[in-house]
């Protein structure tokens, strides 16, 4: 598995460089495109399915539970509840519908395999983490989690510069504009790059509000995953899943660690360190198994119903913004 490691230690390095030179490119988001091109390059391809081929489905798979568990640290109940019973309801309300109807365009356009229910998790919580987080618990092969990574990345990218251009035509006030972006845009480095523009108010708010959308991961992961273990156990050679996978598990303990317990400040960085590396050599992985050529063609299906449901989940957290 080394060298597949390896070349997702090397893509998170060099991603982490450009965020440092481009801060309008989120670091996970140079990831994802970072491995989408190199599966594009002529003779990538081998190594892809050759000797990176093991540590790419490591990385893209173990690497991505174990960051989405240290994501829950980031995650306290305390600042959920500061937000207000509105804007909590509303929140939720806004993954719930975004889920449904992105699961019922996937199915109505015939998206493949698990594919409506991976563009469903990834456009209404947290992006290709969340994407991530759904195939590890019903068994998503690589190749289906591919064209949903690429287009919430896609879509959340493009979402940090038509923002703020609607900012002031829809004459919103900066926490506003924090509350939009916290609940409209997918993937939490996404939200940060688009909400620090209209300052730390701002950014405050959209964090708040984007880390409760990412706490609905944990039960509607874990009632896919029960779903998946009823549907299973029909079928006699058929692995049937556990009822609460171990790292969903471990994304609730660790959101209760910091709710409850006072860590130092030393810990929360080093596990957010720790977290965006894990993340980043993992949606490298996942990015390499895109073939951006078929995507393009046969994909536009997939294309259609991640522009529908982008559009779709802006519209309701600008409608939220107003009811708040």
């Amino acid at each position: 598995m080394l060298p597949g490691i390896a070349a997702c230690g090397a893509a998170a390095l060099v991603s982490w460089g450009i965020a440092l030179g481009v801060p309008e490119i989120p670091l996970l988001t140079a990831c994802v495109a970072l491995g989408i091109l190199f599966a594009q390059l002529p003779g990538t391809q081998s190594l892809i399915r050759g000797v990176f081929a093991p540590g790419l489905a490591f990385s893209s798979k173990k690497l991505m539970r174990a960051g989405v568990v240290l994501l829950g640290l980031k995650l306290s109940l305390v600042d959920v509840a500061g937000l207000g019973w509105t804007t909590l309801l509303t929140t939720i309300a806004i993954v719930l519908i975004t889920f449904a109807a992105t699961y019922g365009l996937g199915k109505l356009f015939r998206l493949p395999g698990h594919e409506p229910l991976l563009m469903a998790t990834g456009f209404s919580i947290c992006g290709a983490s969340a994407i991530g987080a759904m195939s590890g618990v019903v068994g998503a092969k690589r190749r289906e989690q591919a064209h949903p990574v690429a287009l919430v990345t896609l879509c959340g990218t493009l979402a940090i510069f038509v923002l703020p251009a609607l900012w002031g035509p829809l004459g919103l006030t900066n926490e506003q504009f924090g509350h939009w972006v916290g609940a409209g845009v997918h993937d939490v480095g996404q939200v940060v790059a688009t909400a620090q523009i209209a300052g730390s108010s701002a950014l405050a708010i959209a964090i708040v509000v984007k880390l409760t959308r990412v706490l609905m991961l944990a039960p509607i992961v874990a009632v896919a995953g029960a779903v998946e273990r009823r549907r299973s156990a029909g079928a006699a050679d058929a692995k049937r899943p556990p009822i609460v996978p171990l790292f969903v598990a471990g994304f609730i303990v660790a959101i209760l660690v910091r709710s409850f317990v006072p860590l130092p400040e030393s810990v929360l960085s080093g596990a957010d360190v720790l977290q965006t590396a894990l993340l980043a050599m993992a949606l490298f992985g996942l990015g390499t198994a895109v073939d951006l050529k078929r995507l393009l063609t046969a994909g536009w299906r997939s294309l259609a119903v991640g522009l529908i449901s982008w559009v779709l989940i802006a519209a309701l957290a600008l409608g939220a913004v107003h009811l708040a």
